[in-house]
C-alpha cells in the first residue's frame, strides 16, 4: 500500500476542491481523507495501490476547472484508520 499526505496550494478553496477529490479518490478506490487549512491550503491523506495514488496525484496537479494548483508537497505517512475517502472537519 502507497500512503502520502499531502499539501495542495494555490487556489485550492472555495471552488469545490474537496468534494471534486472525494470523487475521484472514490473512484480510483483510495482511501483517506482531504480538508481545509487555515493558511489556505488543502490537506489531505491518500492510500491505496501505487498506480491508483499516483493516478490521483496527476489529477489533483490540475484539479477541478476552478482550481489553479501551484504546488504539491508529498510525505510518506501512516494509513488511514477507515476504509474509503471522505471531507474532515477544516485544520
Amino acid at each position: 500500500m502507497n500512503c502520502k499526505r499531502l499539501i495542495i496550494s494555490g487556489r485550492v478553496q472555495g471552488i469545490g476542491y474537496r468534494v471534486w477529490m472525494v470523487e475521484k479518490a472514490r473512484a480510483l478506490g483510495v482511501s483517506g481523507w482531504v480538508r481545509n487549512r487555515i493558511d489556505g491550503s488543502v490537506e489531505a491523506l491518500v492510500a491505496g495501490d501505487t498506480p491508483a495514488v499516483e493516478e490521483l496525484l496527476r489529477l489533483c496537479r490540475r484539479g477541478p476547472r476552478m482550481a489553479e494548483v501551484v504546488s504539491i508537497e508529498e510525505e510518506l505517512a501512516d494509513p488511514p484508520e477507515q476504509f474509503g475517502f471522505r471531507q474532515v472537519p477544516s485544520l
